[in-house]
């Protein structure tokens, strides 16, 4: 069988219920892993031991007390959760130093549907503050990096949780996306994550939905093991503003998982909309690999314009800066904040009623006139990124507005797929000669999650990359 954590999720979840491996011995040998390499890869800011060990007993209770039919579906399956996501009683630091003592007192949903799924938390990922910066360096936790080089970051914001699967440190994990924070981290860590609709995954109790942007989703090696998450994570809940769209049919999305996509016609584009943010090379080859690859199975690939232009970023500006204003700080905390959150949180107080207002009217008008041109295509396919993972501490800058740039020119195409509400996913598809991941981004029709994760699928089998696996001999050691 190999190591427990050569294992999918999934694999992991039938052996449990096969009685072939133990719900405990699956913890411990993932804290066993957590402990000796986790800081090496800043995949974590809190480990959960104890809360893992007890429910991994629990879980081996219901293995010989319950029926198979009565088990759910993931079963002590490891799944740490970013610890922007609440889980009651456990240490809450959204990425923040001013927060570095606080606790939770609820469970965010996605959180709780992941626990009822079966699962097992082993703690709170990596995450920059807040959120708001496309790595995870913030002022509690080591960096997040790479496990492909770990000089580099892994991204953000669910950059702890990317460096915790790429290492062997979960099977699986809870992430977010409000600007592209699951697409990123996938990228640079050679995994598969997806986006889902906006509403397919409620925010409830505590995060607000102001404009859509933000969602939970999954991060995995597989696509059938980030479907099964999403299955285990989707609903909304009382109050939401945006109510999960149909799915078209009552399959599962591992369901869709495991079906052929059938011929779709595929729209491309590579043109950044950011303007002098530029394509690196590598990145270019795994796109136009990517479409060739496509083409080969059979889909329908064509060239189309970029559906937005730099001025949709502009507005997207406004609105992102204001998110960062939506966590309350008390007011002898705010020195405490790194430089680009205290920078984001000026920029929005300097904005009027009137801006915000403006901004968030544009982008609607933006939407209204894009979404009928790009409803005509299955999938939409771009870069996930303009680059190649970057060295941790390139980002930071005390100086906020060329931090923002520097993020902008790195992260140009996934964002405008927050502000559409549109499924969107990163698949690794293209390493470097120097062993880096490439992502290539696939984006569909609003709710259509399900054709998603049937093409990508089907490009996992055409061109497997689980079995990838970066060299860990330095880190383990």
């Amino acid at each position: 069988m190999g190591q427990i954590h050569d294992l999918t999720a999934l694999e992991q979840a039938a052996a449990v219920r096969r009685r072939e491996l133990s719900p405990v011995e699956i913890a411990d040998h993932y804290l066993d892993r957590i402990e000796r390499i986790g800081p090496r890869v800043g995949a974590f800011i809190t480990v959960t031991a104890e809360i893992a060990r007890e429910q991994a007993r629990n879980a081996e209770k219901r293995v010989v007390r319950d029926t198979p039919e009565e088990l759910p579906p993931l079963l002590g399956v490891p799944v740490p959760v970013k610890d922007l996501a609440p889980v009651a009683g456990v240490r809450w630091t959204s990425g923040s130093a001013a927060f570095a003592d606080r606790t939770a007192e609820v469970d965010a949903d996605a959180a709780a549907r992941l626990r009822a799924a079966g699962t097992v938390l082993t703690g709170k990922t990596n995450t920059p503050e807040f959120g708001v910066p496309c790595y995870t360096e913030n002022d509690i936790a080591p960096p997040a990096r790479t496990p492909w080089d770990p000089s580099r970051s892994a991204g953000g914001s669910s950059g702890g949780a990317a460096a915790a699967v790429a290492a062997g440190l979960a099977p699986a994990a809870h992430a977010s996306d409000g600007g592209g924070s699951i697409r990123i981290p996938a990228s640079v860590c050679g995994l598969f994550g997806i986006k889902p609709s906006r509403g397919r995954i409620t925010n409830a109790p505590l995060q607000p939905d102001y404009i859509g942007l933000s969602t939970s989703g999954p991060l995995a090696r597989t696509v059938a093991d980030a479907a099964a998450l999403l299955d285990a994570m989707a609903g909304g809940a009382p109050g939401d503003y945006y109510a999960p769209p149909p799915s078209g049919d009552a399959r599962t999305f591992l369901d869709h998982a495991r079906a052929e996509p059938g011929r779709l016609r595929i729209g491309r584009f590579s043109a950044s909309p950011v303007p002098g943010a530029e394509v690196h090379p590598e990145v270019a080859a795994g796109y136009e690999e990517a479409s060739r690859l496509l083409a080969s199975l059979g889909h329908e690939v064509e060239d189309v314009d970029p559906p937005f232009d730099a001025s949709l970023m502009r507005m997207f500006e406004v609105v992102w800066a204001a998110m960062a204003v939506a966590t309350p700080v008390p007011e002898e905390d705010e020195g405490r904040l790194r430089p680009i959150t205290r920078g984001m949180r000026a920029r929005a107080r300097s904005a009027s009623v009137e801006d915000y207002m403006r901004a968030t009217g544009g982008i609607q008008m933006a939407l209204r006139r894009a979404v009928p041109r790009l409803d005509a295509y299955d999938v939409l396919l771009s870069p996930t990124l303009a680059q190649l993972p970057a060295p941790v501490g390139y980002f930071a800058s005390d100086d906020p507005r060329e931090e923002f740039a520097r993020m902008s020119a790195f992260t140009p195409f996934t964002s405008m797929f927050n502000v559409t509400g549109q499924p969107s996913a990163s698949v690794p598809l293209h390493w470097t000669g120097e062993g880096l991941p490439v992502g290539v981004m696939l984006t569909g029709r609003l709710g259509e999650e399900g054709t998603l994760l049937s093409l990508s699928a089907q490009l996992e089998r055409a061109r497997p990359w689980a079995g990838r696996r970066p060299d860990l001999s330095a880190l383990e050691s």
